[in-house]
This record gives C-alpha cells, sequence and structure tokens, in this order.
C-alpha cells in the first residue's frame, strides 16, 4: 500500500528524517565510504544504529551496498542516482548548521 501525503515536506522528512540518516547521506554524498570510515565521522552512532540506518536507506532506494567478496570483508556504500538528487539539499542542510553554529557560538567538530 502507498502511503498517502498530506505535504511534499512530510514525504521527504519521513525518507531522510532522523538523527542519522541525513549525516549518513551527506557523509557518503562525498564519495564511496566502507563501513569503518563512516563509523570513524560518526563516533556518536552505535554500530548496531548504523548497520540499521544503513540498511533502510538501501530499502529506500539511496543508498548502494557492494560487498567484494574478499577476506576480510571489503563493504562500501555509495548514494543512488536517487541519493545523488539530495545533494543540494543536504548542503542546503550543511550551509544552515554552518550558520547556525556560528550565529549561537556552537561548535562542530571534534576537539583535538
Amino acid at each position: 500500500m502507498i502511503r498517502r501525503y498530506d505535504c511534499p515536506v512530510e514525504l521527504a522528512v519521513d525518507v531522510i528524517g532522523g538523527k542519522w540518516r541525513p549525516v549518513i547521506l551527506a557523509h557518503l554524498k562525498e564519495g564511496v565510504h566502507r563501513y569503518g570510515e563512516l563509523r570513524r565521522r560518526m563516533p556518536g552512532i552505535s554500530e548496531k544504529m548504523l548497520t540499521q540506518r544503513l540498511r533502510e536507506l538501501e530499502a529506500d532506494g539511496l543508498v548502494v551496498r557492494h560487498d567484494h567478496g574478499t577476506n576480510p570483508p571489503h563493504v562500501e556504500y555509495r548514494l543512488t542516482e536517487e541519493g545523488l538528487s539530495l545533494a543540494p539539499v543536504l548542503q542546503a542542510l550543511y550551509d544552515w548548521g554552518t550558520g547556525r553554529a556560528a550565529r549561537t557560538g556552537t561548535t562542530i567538530g571534534q576537539a583535538g
């Protein structure tokens, strides 16, 4: 059954909403990443949650998982064409977040 939406934003948020989905998409917008790379870029996400979110994004047709079939495992993730169509949206969120951080004095990134 196809869900009915009352607003296009409702559909967009349903597909890319949540705490981690847009962050994963933003990292994959930069290019192909292995699971471990994604994990290092998002230290606040658990392995279980990252795996779950990647599977959801794959099921939604936004991410492709490529298993090279090697030992040790070499699995990569990249955006599909549908996922790549989100690039301007993700960039707008990035730009807004950068501006918001500057306006509010919020620190972004790891201290080090």
